[in-house]
């Protein structure tokens, strides 16, 4: 049956799992919302939207994400990064949630993981909480209706928070746990009730699997020129360095905010919604992702509202600076409808520099993109993680560590043939510190950083005046039409230069003690980028 009520009982694989409570497939958003009504799940806010809060956890557990250790993995995964669990343990695990599901409501959402039709998978997404089926159903990409009585799962997902796991007897960190069993292809996941575990899981799926196929994941968003998908740009980067922001540009189609594939074809959105920060979030900066939060099922997630008028108050973290709204693709009216694009012409690191140390802007070799792509410097942004209270320097590999099965290396490799074989240009940008380290210094301008993309993207840079930077060896632009030139200079920026080099050093030992790691696995172009 493809919607509505069904018997006690739904099939994962081989099997039934019977004794549940009633189990509602495949429910559209006015169901769902009605049902989170009635279930106390949440509140309805302004336009539609649905407002909730997570409880304990508001933001991800990565060391709480564990990988079942069977043959046909132990020599592909990354486990230095990724946590192991045996398959008694994840066994174990099954069966006791499954005891746990007895009598309680289910709900299943069957959805796609990947807009390229060629390589997409089905995902069967089976939630405790109604809203986090309506979550998903933005996530991911939805099958026609009249697909849906042949939907045929190549993962299945279940995710109970009122699941306690016990980490003698599961083999896991905590009583939380998502546990992925790619032999068995299912995830499990228990004890959060934060909602990006879901998508996050379905990403590292997908990371798992593509390169396989030569196929490039990518921690990004993307867009492209309109009416010109040949050009299009990607932008990498961790949560809160603007890779959702920034790449929705009202001159540019998104085909997508956060995860994306890049292929033989071109470029691929892997999911349906946006998954966007809220925080300090105006109508004046982000028109478009603003009026979202007002919008028919928008999921409102851990923000402050007035209890009367439901008016939502961006600038209040007190429950958590990683509040966010979720909502689907097309809620952005410059949105590709098939968020698919051409192979990359520009690829744009982001990344968020709590030191106040790197330029707005720099173009980088080929070489110098394999090494700051491997070196994923950025700094946590409060609330992301549990834990993160303000901005922390960290080196997150790929700009995705927390969401990458295997090697560093495996995913370099596949960029750097990407770029040879495309020739994109790489840019290398700062939406962080200037002017002094965080607590001195200020945030970039985004009015800055939107001017610099513009001129990059519009092909504006290639004949400008560079010059080499001291400290990493890419080269800057000395001066950019609508950009103060001080601006491109951070040394110039700080009240004191020789405090500026004093920090600039202490990055670059950073770097260099990080990128040990990967020296024996890159060939000596790679090397030649590294510094210190």
């Amino acid at each position: 049956m493809t919607f509505g009520r069904v018997n006690p009982q739904f099939r994962l694989e081989d099997q039934q799992i019977t004794g549940l409570g009633n189990v509602y497939y495949n429910l559209m958003e006015p169901a769902l919302i009605e049902t989170a009504l009635k279930r106390g799940e949440g509140t309805l806010g302004n336009g539609g939207a649905f407002l909730v809060t997570t409880g304990k956890f508001t933001g991800r557990s990565p060391k709480d994400k564990h990988v079942v250790k069977t043959d046909s993995v132990t020599d592909s995964i990354w486990w230095e990064n990724n946590a192991a669990m045996s398959p008694e343990g994840f066994d174990a695990l099954y069966d006791d949630m499954v005891a746990h599901m007895q009598g309680k409501e289910y709900f299943v959402q069957d959805l796609v993981g990947g807009a390229d039709p060629r390589h997409s998978i089905n995902v069967r997404m089976v939630t405790e909480l109604a809203w986090h089926g309506l979550f998903i159903r933005h996530m991911l990409r939805r099958p026609d209706r009249a697909d849906l009585d042949d939907f045929t799962a190549d993962f299945t997902v279940i995710n109970c928070p009122s699941f306690q796991a016990d980490p003698k007897k599961h083999d896991c960190r905590s009583e939380t746990v998502i546990a992925m069993n790619f032999d068995r292809k299912m995830i499990l996941i228990g004890g959060t009730e934060y909602a990006g575990e879901n998508k996050k899981s379905v990403f590292t799926l997908l990371n798992y699997l593509l390169p396989e196929k030569g196929i490039m994941p990518m921690h990004c968003s993307a867009n492209h020129a309109t009416g010109n998908p040949v050009d299009t740009a990607v932008f990498f980067g961790l949560s809160g360095t603007g890779k959702t922001t920034l790449s929705a540009d009202p001159q540019r189609t998104l085909i997508g905010d956060d995860e994306h594939g890049w292929s033989d074809h071109g470029t691929f959105n892997f999911e349906g919604g946006c998954y966007a920060k809220t925080i300090n979030l105006s109508p004046e900066a982000e028109p478009e992702i603003y009026a979202t939060t007002t919008k028919f099922g928008t999921v409102i997630e851990n923000m402050v509202y007035d209890e009367e008028t439901k008016e939502l108050d961006f600038d209040d973290d007190s429950l958590t600076a990683n509040m966010r709204c979720a909502y689907p693709l097309h809620y952005i009216s410059n949105a590709s409808k098939k968020a698919v694009g051409g192979h990359p012409k520009n690829i744009i690191m982001l990344t968020c520099d709590a030191f106040g140390v790197l330029p707005p802007i720099a173009r980088l070799t080929p070489a110098q993109a394999m090494y700051h792509f491997l070196s994923g410097f950025t700094s946590k942004v409060a609330g992301t993680e549990r834990g993160v209270t303000e901005p922390e320097p960290t080196f997150s590999t790929c700009f995705g560590a927390p969401f990458m099965p295997r090697r560093p290396e495996v995913y370099g490799n596949l960029l750097r043939e990407k770029i040879a074989q495309h020739g994109a240009t790489c840019w290398l940008v700062n939406t962080g510190w200037t002017g002094g380290a965080y607590g001195t210094g200020s945030r970039m301008p985004i009015k800055a950083t939107r001017a610099l993309l513009t001129a990059a993207l519009e092909g504006d840079l290639a004949d400008v005046e560079y010059r080499k930077d001291p400290n990493f060896g890419f080269e800057v632009p000395v001066s950019v039409e609508g950009v103060p030139d001080i601006l491109l200079d951070p040394r110039r920026t700080w009240d004191n230069p020789e405090a500026y080099d004093r920090q600039a050093a202490k990055l670059v030992g950073m770097f260099s003690v990080n990128f040990s790691q990967y020296l024996p696995f890159i060939d000596d172009d790679v090397k030649s980028a590294a510094i210190g």
